[in-house]
């Protein structure tokens, strides 16, 4: 694919040509999970019918095999977020399982009590719990950088949150609720100042306008490889070396060691000392192949294109009386979280569910931000490259008919 062409992208996603209750199946939830192009398709189908061995720990082909397609991953994927180096990448079971690696190996570590850790408020509960369990083990506090109700982070509070005894600071790359995606450098480099290490989670920022952890400068970076067209189930961490050398090991197991006694053992260098067990190799080499798919793609014309999604479904649901959209900022992605007066979030879901549109509708694993507002939940449609203004105003009309049936 030389140029955006959203009828060749879709043909290359299959299940876009299913319907829903007779209704052609109009897809905008890809911010909780991402639909698979054929190629992470038969890429998976084809490890499993033709490849399917253990990694690391056979001599023979088929182990052999397999354990370099999963080495080509880390470097692809590497290569893909801007990392160092390949070792640089610990491959996870998920975004979540990435961040309780950073609380947990890093933080047992090197946050202590009286230490204090600063978490946005809109954070995905991905990034706010972790640190919450980690100051309760630890007798450390807890502070919040808030943001207002544009949405917009308020970076110009943290310097009177950061002190000498902050040693985390934790920030999304993309809200999943509000779209919001801060200015990071100024934030980071603002903690690194104050000693802190800086840990972002990237699932909606990677697949919405992509990652340089270099330009960026973040200590640790999270994502997962379903919001990003790849497989479930598998995740990524990538952290600076000398901060991963300076880890324990999360989880002890096979794999993840060098030497084991009874009197003692030593552990395999990183990343693999952070990747105990049988890993998900399929996974890791389907999320390589969706890196590669969209190494296709030209990035600009997909944002321009999902810019121009946001604007056709913001501009047309806003026009819907007692409407309201969360998150507002000129530089959000294409998420979209609305309310309507008297109506109840999930009622909409389900009439949109009905003519065949699927959206997201609850608290979107962001309790505090619907704390913020006052609201018990949303209604969430999430854009992905594959998607047309023809559905964002399938969008719009559908909620403009849940409006006239609810009320």
């Amino acid at each position: 694919m030389e140029r955006f062409d959203i009828g060749k992208i879709r043909a290359e996603f299959p299940i876009l040509a299913r319907e829903v209750y007779g209704k052609p199946l109009v897809y905008l939830d890809s911010g909780a999970t991402a639909q698979k192009p054929q190629c992470v398709i038969d890429a998976v189908d084809r490890l499993h019918a033709r490849f399917n061995a253990s990694i690391h720990r056979g001599v023979h082909c088929l182990s052999e095999e397999m354990t370099d397609r999963y080495e080509q991953a880390r470097e692809r994927i590497a290569a893909f977020v801007g990392a160092a180096e390949k070792e640089e990448i610990v491959f996870t079971a998920g975004a979540t399982a990435s961040l309780n690696t950073v609380a947990y190996a890093w933080g047992e570590r090197f946050v202590g009590a009286g230490d204090n850790i600063v978490v946005s408020e809109m954070e995905h509960h991905s990034n706010i719990v972790p640190w919450q369990m980690l100051a309760l083990r630890k007798g450390a506090e807890i502070r919040v950088l808030p943001f207002d109700d544009e949405g917009r982070l308020m970076t110009e509070r943290l310097d009177a949150l950061l002190d000498g005894r902050t040693k985390v600071v934790a920030v999304t790359q993309a809200s999943n609720t509000l779209g919001t995606r801060p200015e990071l450098r100024p934030l980071i480099d603002a903690a690194h100042a104050a000693g802190a290490v800086v840990v972002v989670d990237g699932c909606q920022g990677v697949v919405h306008g992509g990652a340089d952890v270099r330009a960026l400068d973040c200590d640790f970076y999270a994502f997962s490889g379903h919001k990003l067209y790849g497989p479930t189930g598998i995740g990524v961490l990538y952290g600076k070396r000398a901060l991963l050398e300076a880890m324990p090991p999360f989880l002890g197991g096979g794999d993840m060691v060098d030497r084991v006694s009874f009197e003692r053992t030593t552990y395999a260098p990183v990343p693999l000392k952070f990747e105990a067990g049988t890993s998900n190799f399929v996974g890791a080499i389907g999320l390589a192949e969706a890196v590669r798919f969209l190494g296709d793609l030209d990035p600009a014309a997909v944002e321009a294109h999902e810019r121009s999604l946001l604007r056709r479904a913001a501009e047309r649901l806003s026009a819907i009386d007692g409407l309201r959209i969360y998150g507002t900022t000129a530089d959000k992605c294409a998420i979209v979280s609305f309310n309507i007066d008297g109506v109840h979030p999930y009622d909409v879901g389900m009439i949109l569910d009905k003519l065949g549109i699927a959206v997201r509708t609850g608290q979107h694993c962001a309790e505090p931000v619907m704390t913020h507002y006052g609201v018990p939940g949303m209604c969430r449609a999430s854009f992905a490259l594959y998607n047309t203004e023809e559905e964002a105003d399938a969008l719009a009309d559908g909620v403009a008919r849940a409006v006239r049936m609810l009320r």
